[in-house]
């Protein structure tokens, strides 16, 4: 409900409550942003920090379309240099066509989406694409599956012990990968170590703050330039509250 994340504007706001009520605040959920956590840690000396799973795993997700992104743009290049040599050869371009149709920068492109999901919830056309993909690069389906890994801990596990080595195995595995990307996300996990293995004790996440932010979004939009939207969000807060 406040404009922007200034950790200061923030905490002015939030001092309005009394004292006495934010002690009672016994968990707070937060991204990996410091001006979160200074926030919280400020205006709830009590609360325990929990870094939010969602976003520990997009970090993870975001590695994987890294490494895509990546091969796309050298597949482009690649089909560039070939169409300029046909050209300068006086002979049509035809570009390599794979078994389900793709060429090879559409099957870089198309296969964003599929590299979100785990192969359980693949379509059929997913699944034909994910195969040749992972047939052609091997390194990005290694880079798929410590994605869908790092989910599965945050999915499976209930006990913080049993996460905490699960977590130290997993970054074996990123170290033998050697992917610079996911060595990124080995560092931030890294940072926010306690806060992320907080998760497991009551496994909390922002899911239902996000969503009620984005129904705040969706009616804000649907009464722009209504002069009581002030007013109808504060019932739609109330409601639910």
């Amino acid at each position: 409900m406040i404009k922007g994340t200034n950790s200061q504007t923030v905490r002015e706001v939030l001092n309005r409550i009394p004292d006495y009520k934010r002690h009672k605040v016994k968990e707070v959920t937060l991204d990996m942003a410091a001006s979160m956590e200074n926030i919280v840690k400020y205006s709830f000396p009590k609360a325990t920090l929990v870094t939010d799973r969602f976003h520990v795993q997009k970090l993870a997700f975001d590695a994987v379309q890294e490494m895509r992104i990546q091969l796309r743009w050298e597949a482009i290049e690649q089909e560039n240099k070939e169409f300029e040599l046909s050209k300068e050869l006086g002979k049509k371009f035809i570009p390599d066509i794979y078994e389900n149709g793709d060429s090879l920068k559409q099957l870089l492109a198309r296969s964003r989406y599929l590299l979100f999901k785990a192969k359980t919830k693949w379509t059929p056309s997913q699944i034909h694409r994910g195969e040749i993909l992972f047939r052609l690069y091997p390194s990005l389906e290694t880079a798929y599956n410590l994605s869908i890994q790092l989910g599965n801990i945050f999915q499976t596990i209930k006990d913080k012990r049993v996460a905490f080595t699960k977590l130290a195995q997993w970054y074996d595995k990123v170290e033998k990968a050697g992917f610079e990307s996911f060595m990124t996300v080995r560092r931030s996990i890294e940072a926010h170590y306690p806060t992320i293995l907080n998760f497991f004790d009551n496994r909390s996440t922002n899911a239902s703050a996000e969503s009620f932010n984005a129904k705040i979004k969706a009616f804000r939009s649907a009464f722009r330039g209504v002069r009581n939207v002030t007013f109808f969000l504060f019932r739609l807060a109330n409601i639910y509250a």
